[in-house]
């Protein structure tokens, strides 16, 4: 056997000592990818992000998958359908496996299912993909019927979001067992090999996995959070593609043949969350720093002011150089709910002006907007310009900006006055019910509404549309909802952005509208 592997081994170390490139294929097969936000958890219950959900994807699944157009597909569940308008009973794929070799059985689904509700201390919780299921009931090993108060049609997408653990090995885990690998037990392509936070995640394919096998051995994750040298990296050969490219690195790579770029509008949404509560609102002042007694963000006028203030189509084609599209929604069109009745607001510094001083405040007042520096495409210089922008009108507009891993905390709990968050969904009633539906811990609504926002108008539309079984039905009540909440100005929309990748020759991504970026859908050409 030894003289055997030898005999195999000299021609490629003869070839190696000679300057001969082998196939990239013929020796262990490593990918290594440039991320650009940090994965700060391992737990794929703990907090409901896109870096976090993406990697999550290596190592566990959901019933209901998502394809690279947003589509739903089989996942871990083969089928599902309603038995009656308020259970739903999905099939689940019989013989596969954890990375501990154990079956995967309803019962994992349902421990799953219970447990984003226990999860203390979450700053972004998936309880909205669950808090409408109010029974679970396993019918055999391989199918369970899920059931809800009153009727519930989009079930399945939810059931997207959540993604199934083993019983045995999560049943007493922290999510610190899971950052260590402990509890890290999936059903996905990839086993956990090690996370070191805001560094990098190793991942090794899962021989055993039930679907198409991954053709990379190995694949290293490294978090590169700023534009220039993640793009260093790619060039340097350190990595072998990156996600979301600097754009001024766009035409460098385009014209570079030892590389390729795959680009597509994307599901997220760049909108600005506003401080909607009764009180001093903690970042708002008059020009001499003095709080002001009420929070102006309370008054329409001003809201309104605030979305006029702002030129997002120079902010889309000088910040961002083309890499977005101004936003009237907040969902990207094409996702069910899109309400393209809805118009991007017009530039109009004089007419903001106007309705500040109706509002009461001619001379304007002093603003902090806050917003991260390592999450979206030119996020800080994003604030920086909006800054400017307001500053026009009369709102002296200072930036704080910081990253993801301080920001998100922070602006989960409400201590900020103007926050930038970007949302990616499948549907407008889902981007709502999360983003600005009253803050509910029963049913799981507002999870992300940092500004505590509630309009019983805008609650009874998006309830109405998910309630209705009938797709077209619900897509009328969703741009209803998407109608009320904007023309509210509940939140002030700035831009859809487009997903990018960049990767070496040799290699092919098909773009996602999800921006997630899979190891196990990079293929060799």
């Amino acid at each position: 056997m030894l003289l055997t592997t030898k005999k195999l081994l000299l021609p490629a170390l003869l070839a190696v000592s000679l300057g001969i490139s082998q196939p990239a294929h013929s020796l262990a097969a490593n990918l290594k990818i440039g991320l650009a936000a940090d994965v700060n958890s391992m737990d794929p219950h703990y907090f409901n992000s896109g870096p976090n959900n993406a990697m999550a994807s290596h190592l566990f699944e959901a019933l209901v998958s998502i394809d690279s157009d947003g589509r739903v597909a089989p996942g871990l569940a083969l089928s599902w359908k309603a038995i009656n308008p308020t259970t739903w009973e999905f099939k689940l794929r019989p013989g596969v496996k954890f990375h501990d070799g154990s079956e995967m059985t309803a019962e994992d689904v349902v421990f799953s299912l219970d447990r984003p509700a226990q999860i203390k201390n979450s700053p972004g919780p998936y309880t909205s993909f669950t808090k409408q299921i109010i029974g679970k009931q396993i019918v055999d090993a391989h199918t369970l019927r899920l059931k809800t108060a009153t009727a519930y049609g989009p079930l399945p997408l939810d059931m997207s979001s959540v993604f199934i653990v083993s019983k045995k090995a999560a049943l007493q885990a922290s999510t610190d067992d899971f950052n260590s690998g402990k509890a890290a037990i999936g059903t996905g392509p990839y086993k956990f090999a090690s996370f070191k936070r805001g560094d990098a995640v190793e991942l090794t394919k899962n021989d055993a996995y039930w679907g198409e096998k991954s053709a990379w051995d190995k694949v290293t994750f490294r978090i590169i959070t700023a534009g220039a040298p993640r793009m260093a990296a790619l060039l340097s050969g350190d990595v072998d593609a990156i996600e979301s490219i600097p754009p001024a690195d766009l035409s460098k790579l385009k014209s570079n043949a030892k590389f390729k770029l795959e680009q597509k509008i994307s599901w997220r949404t760049l909108f600005w969350q506003l401080d909607h509560q009764a009180r001093v609102s903690p970042y708002i002042t008059d020009k001499a720093g003095k709080p002001l007694a009420t929070n102006p963000l309370k008054d329409i006028r001003v809201r309104k002011a605030i979305a006029k203030a702002i030129n997002r189509t120079a902010l889309t084609e000088r910040i961002l150089e083309g890499l977005a599209v101004p936003a009237s929604n907040l969902v990207a069109p094409g996702v069910f709910g899109y309400n393209d009745s809805l118009k991007v607001e017009a530039y109009d510094p004089e007419g903001a002006k106007k309705l500040l001083a109706e509002a009461g405040y001619p001379n304007g007042f002093a603003i902090t907007l806050h917003g991260p520096n390592n999450r979206y495409i030119n996020d800080e210089q994003i604030v920086q310009t909006v800054a400017q922008f307001l500053s026009k009108i009369g709102i002296q507009a200072k930036v704080e900006t910081q990253p993801l891993a301080v920001y998100f905390p922070k602006a989960s709990k409400g201590d900020y006055s103007m926050a930038l968050l970007g949302w990616g969904s499948l549907a407008g009633d889902f981007a709502l019910r999360t983003t600005l539906g009253t803050v509910n811990a029963d049913n799981g609504w507002g999870s992300w509404n940092w500004g505590k926002y509630s309009n019983r108008a805008l609650d009874e539309a998006i309830q109405s549309s998910l309630a209705s079984v009938e797709a077209d039905k619900r897509e009328a009540f969703a741009k209803t909802a998407m109608a009320a909440a904007l023309q509210d100005y509940a939140a002030i929309p700035l831009h859809h952005q487009y997903a990018s990748w960049a990767m070496r020759k040799g290699l092919h991504y098909k773009a996602r509208t999800d921006e997630f970026t899979f190891a196990h859908q990079f293929k060799p050409d």
